[in-house]
């Protein structure tokens, strides 16, 4: 079946302080989404589609575009503050519009089952694998399904500060919902701060969480569009964010869709800070070691 990999690329690291999805962790220069696109590969995926902004196309295309085209169909999408309905203002706005409105940025060109990742997150093939085996299967029956990769948190902390986090309610291995925390280490263990209520708990190093590692039926694009006039008549517009997890939790409340919860061990790398460059680039270099990548990853 064939399957669409669906890359969010279009934020600018501000806590690093740069473009960090095109930041070389390699030993030939190679990014963070090299290694994922190539797991990616493997695990049978078809096309792969970046939203990006719109100023920085001749730096993706003439950088991972250049490597990965004659590996697999490579498309690139515009996340624009203009791509809105006719009649709204954003104001003074410059951040981008969130998570939701990047995959309604791609709606023209999703036609197949899809995977949605972040371009700065390592997953692992494990996890990427396992996404994959589930776009394979019909996901349209009496309820859409959804899958999303839940990774322990002790396996998504950084030394370097707090990150931020979407904790898995879970009954029955589906997700109930979503908690967007903030989680930094203390001398307890973990401390979740979540990010509406400002309430905090202190949570397990075994809890799921979520890293943006979802698969979808490409039908979930006509729920984004749906969504999109709402959250544009009862929103602040030069400040809200349309976001994918809202949509998706509606979906579940509504009792339109079931979102499998499926766990894996693999442990993600990433670059928060200026100081997790060189924790992910000896990460890199231990699986190059270890055979898991080859060192010159296209050729």
């Amino acid at each position: 079946m064939k399957k669409t990999l669906l890359v969010m690329a279009a934020g600018m690291g501000s806590r690093f302080g740069g473009l960090k999805q095109i930041e070389p962790v390699g030993p030939n220069g190679e990014f963070i989404i090299d290694y994922t696109i190539y797991d990616a590969i493997r695990s049978g995926f078809d096309k792969v589609v970046f939203i990006i902004k719109e100023e920085n196309y001749e730096i993706f295309k003439n950088t991972i575009g250049k490597r990965i085209q004659k590996h697999i169909e490579t498309s690139y999408v515009f996340q624009r503050l203009d791509d809105i309905l006719e009649g709204y203002d954003l104001g003074e706005r410059e951040k981008p519009l969130g998570t939701a409105h990047a995959i309604y940025a791609a709606r023209s060109v999703i036609d197949n089952n899809f995977a949605l990742i972040n371009a700065d997150d390592f997953y692992g093939y494990n996890a990427i694998k396992k996404v994959a085996d589930f776009l394979n299967q019909d996901l349209l029956l009496d309820k859409e399904q959804y899958a999303l990769i839940g990774y322990k948190v002790k396996n998504t902390i950084t030394l370097s500060g707090s990150v931020k986090r979407g904790i898995c309610n879970i009954e029955n291995n589906k997700l109930v919902s979503l908690e967007e925390s903030k989680i930094e280490i203390t001398d307890n263990g973990f401390l979740a701060t979540n990010l509406h209520t400002n309430m905090t708990k202190t949570i397990d190093g075994d809890t799921l969480v979520s890293m943006n590692l979802l698969g979808f039926p490409k039908e979930f694009i006509k729920h984004i569009e749906e969504e999109f006039p709402v959250f544009l008549n009862e929103s602040n517009l030069e400040n809200d964010e349309f976001l994918m997890p809202d949509v998706l939790t509606k979906q579940i409340m509504n009792n339109k869709a079931e979102v499998h919860i499926i766990e894996t061990d693999d442990k993600w790398y990433g670059m928060t800070y200026k100081d997790d460059k060189e924790i992910v680039v000896n990460a890199i270099k231990d699986m190059i070691d270890k055979g898991i990548y080859k060192c010159n990853l296209w050729d």
